[in-house]
Order: structure tokens, then sequence, then C-alpha cells
């Protein structure tokens, strides 16, 4: 089932998810959800806290090449173990700023720990866009934000632009109803 997605500015959006307290067929069915309305937006990351669930889970493919074969990854309760000295600069987006992008200098390479579907803890280490997305993605559910590492000014700037779209939507869905 595709699921809304949040845009900002929403409050879900700034707070901090809970952790997983187990890996449920309900946390499954939300982790398939969350694959489907990822593809559908078409992304290559998703938060729960996105589709307004507040739990520490989130999805993530990033082989965008069609003749590649998918890998769709489930992360639930990920955490960043260890992170490289050498940073990378990528021009980063996000399903819940549509349209909005600026250049994000994160870890070029992380290491990342977390519990799959089936329960067990899996570990891998991720670099060039892998790492961006799992690390912009585990920021979600910490409440964060790709605009809250640019100047205040353009945040504002953004954040107005939103609020505008959200403006916009709500009317359009009126006109309608």
């Amino acid at each position: 089932m595709i699921r809304t997605i949040l845009i900002h500015p929403d409050p879900r959006l700034k707070k901090a998810c809970e952790p997983v307290a187990a890996v449920t067929p309900d946390i499954g069915k939300l982790a398939e959800d969350m694959l489907e309305t990822m593809y559908d937006a078409p992304g290559v990351g998703l938060a729960a806290p996105q589709v307004g669930v507040m739990k520490r889970v989130l999805v993530m493919d990033c082989i965008k090449d069609p003749a590649l074969a998918p890998r769709p990854m489930v992360l639930i309760n990920p955490s960043v173990t260890w992170q490289s000295e050498d940073l990378a600069t990528y021009e980063e987006g996000c399903l819940s700023l549509p349209d909005q992008y600026a250049e994000i200098e994160r870890p070029a390479e992380v290491r990342v720990q977390w519990t799959g579907l089936d329960g067990t803890l899996q570990e891998e280490q991720f670099s060039g866009l892998w790492a961006t997305c799992v690390q912009h993605e585990i920021d979600h559910l910490d409440g964060k934000l790709f605009i809250d590492y640019l100047r205040p000014l353009r945040r504002q700037m953004i954040t107005r632009k939103m609020e505008k779209l959200k403006r916009d939507r709500a009317r359009d869905a009126e006109g309608r109803g």
C-alpha cells in the first residue's frame, strides 16, 4: 500500500523516533509499504517518520541503473558504528521536501549496524550514494532534515516554499472535493 509522505514543515519530521522493540508482522507490513511508497515517489530512501510512523525503520535502494537488479534494504534500529574521516559532498533531495536540493557534506563511508526483518543483527559498510542515503535516512529517525545543515536564511527560504506547496495542495484538494 502506498502511504502519504509528510511534507515539511510537519512536527513529526522533527521528532526522534522510538526504537522498534520486536520485529513483528506489523513492522514487516510497514517496511513493505515504505518500499512501495519509495519506489512510487520515486526515491532511493524513506524513513518511517516520513509516513507518520515514529519508529526507527528505514528503507533504501540506491541501484539506479535499470539494467541492474534492485537491492531493497530494510534497516530496523540502525546505528552508525564507524565513519570515515574523508568527506563526500552530494546534492541531496528529500521526498518530504519536493524539488528542493542542496549540496551536503557527510562522511564518505560509514559502517552501520541494524536488525533485519528476520530479527538478526546485520552490519555493512557503505560508500558513495549508499553512504549518503543511509546517513540522510538515519538523520530522519533522529528528527533531523538535510536542510538543517544549511544556513538559516536558505533553510527559511525552503521552509516557506514548502508551506506554500502545502497550501496550494490543500486548495487544489478542496477544489476537487
